[in-house]
């Protein structure tokens, strides 16, 4: 069981590494690769290296908070007390009976597809509203998003705007990769390899491995941010929210600008910050 255990937890950071590694690769091959031994002008050369290492550092910086950033669990008011446990292993009338007055004490507007208080078998609590269990992370999430294995987390209320931002930066990362790599990509077919060296097929792959991430990546980041405008997670997306009255996949939509500023924050000197805000 604790091998089994091992190997999960080494395959789930697969892609972690993964990612790491395209980071590693892309910093040699455009630094080195291209900066150093293909671009000639020295003030081209340096734009190039501030501007590269800029949106490195960032990708870097919310890559690790989204990484890092401990999921938002369920407050402990959400989880039956001894004595409500006792009595809801009663039987199940009992149970029910003790999950939706506890439920409506909580306020719990979010029910079950047969109109129940949303109640976790696994953690055995009642699930607080936008709130789901997730099987990888093996507890209920506030405001779950989804689970990313590129993260190795659940992307969810504590770090929903980390993740953003890192799709976001990345996104803007590659588009500059692959803008500023295009003419020496161009350049790479003319020249003499038995001169140059086969190092420069870096430059072949740097460019199109920046324009393959730069469309995946501006597609999720368009995804994410309609998602935000409605605020609206990815599972609410899927399926929607279920409430007294019935579903509602416009529940938690307050207006563009509320809903930005519910995962942004109030400062607009901290909204491109990985930094928490509420």
């Amino acid at each position: 069981m604790a091998f089994t255990v091992l190997c999960l937890t080494v395959v789930r950071w697969v892609p972690v590494v993964f990612v790491v590694l395209l980071f590693v690769w892309s910093t040699y091959a455009y630094i080195v690769q291209m900066c150093l031994y293909m671009v000639t002008d020295l003030v081209e050369r340096i734009f190039y290296i501030v501007i590269f290492s800029v949106l490195l550092f960032m990708c870097i910086w919310c890559f690790i908070k989204a990484i890092f950033t401990p999921t938002a669990g369920v407050p402990f008011q959400y989880f039956l007390t001894a004595d409500e446990k006792d009595q809801a292993e009663k039987g199940k009338a009992e149970c029910k009976e003790v999950v939706e007055n506890k439920g409506i004490k909580l306020r719990v507007q979010g029910r079950t597809v047969r109109g129940c208080v949303r109640f976790c078998e696994a953690c055995q609590c009642i699930k607080p509203d936008r709130t789901h269990h997730c099987s990888n992370c093996q507890k209920c999430v506030l405001k779950m998003d989804h689970h990313c294995p590129w993260i190795n987390n659940c992307v969810c209320y504590s770090n929903y705007k980390f993740f953003f931002l890192f799709l976001m930066y990345s996104f803007l990362f590659c588009l500059f990769i692959a803008a500023t790599s295009c003419q020496y990509f161009v350049k790479f077919w003319t020249m003499d390899l038995s001169i140059e060296g086969y190092g420069k097929f870096n430059i072949l792959f740097l460019f199109f491995v920046s324009i393959m991430f730069t469309i995946s990546l501006l597609t999720l980041h368009s995804y994410h941010s309609y998602l935000i405008t409605v605020n609206r997670t990815t599972l609410e997306s899927l399926r929607a929210p279920v409430f007294r009255s019935g579903p509602d996949k416009n529940a938690y939509n307050r207006g563009c600008r509320k809903n930005f500023i519910e995962v942004f924050g109030r400062s607009p000197l901290l909204w491109l910050l990985p930094v928490f805000t509420e």
